[in-house]
């Protein structure tokens, strides 16, 4: 279901999900361990007044890849008060390239729209968008202007947001992509996305309550 700086899960492992027990919705209250791991160090919300949830994720992660269109539909139907958003990993260049990419698009106002095209365009088509000339061609190919693309790249704004994920990634200790975190103090577990959704959905219960 991730991946990690060190491995790959199985692909017969990724085709059992169906036949997985999802543990938290079955026996209510999550369970420590098991179904997520508490940060040492639990970071602050955007929204203090909303339950928060995290997607850390890569567009060049082939299960994150995988993961796009579940935890996309499962965001879409969250209540007013769960807030969720989705934070690209920066592990090595060519991945601190397409979380650039990310926040380029959202900075552009363009996100919604190519969100799901640049998962299709790596994984799909197999391109190799890794750098601003690769990303910029393939942005206007989907109908942008190539400077509109340049100065969101290059602002301040989107090197900012960078920075942060990459130091809000280490606060949390995330080596391995998906990975979703819950109120900035919970790294849920689960053995396939199904039971990973499940657990997510037991720990905002489990917030709301509190």
């Amino acid at each position: 279901m991730q991946k990690s700086r060190r491995h790959f899960l199985s692909a017969t492992a990724l085709l059992a999900l169906g036949s997985i027990p999802l543990a938290a919705s079955a026996q209510g209250t999550p369970v420590s361990g098991r179904d997520y791991v508490p940060l040492p160090s639990p970071q602050p919300k955007e929204d203090p007044k909303k339950i928060e949830v995290i997607e850390f994720f890569s567009y060049g992660c082939g299960h994150c890849n995988d993961f796009h269109p579940l935890i996309k539909a499962w965001a879409a139907k969250q209540p007013a008060d769960v807030a969720f958003r989705r934070v690209p990993v920066v592990w090595n260049a060519a991945w601190g390239n397409l979380a650039r990419l990310f926040y380029t698009l959202e900075a552009t106002g363009d996100l919604a729209k190519m969100d799901d095209a640049v998962f299709a365009a790596l994984h799909g088509q197999r391109l190799r968008l890794y750098d601003e000339k690769s990303m910029s061609e393939w942005y206007v190919r989907q109908g942008g202007e190539a400077k509109k693309f340049s100065d969101a790249f290059n602002s301040f704004g989107v090197m900012s947001k960078l920075k942060r994920a990459e130091q809000l990634g280490k606060a949390m200790g995330i080596d391995s992509v998906p990975t979703l975190v819950v109120e900035g103090r919970f790294r849920v577990q689960g053995k396939g996305f199904e039971q990973l959704l499940a657990n997510t959905d037991a720990l905002i219960a489990m917030s709301r309550k509190k």
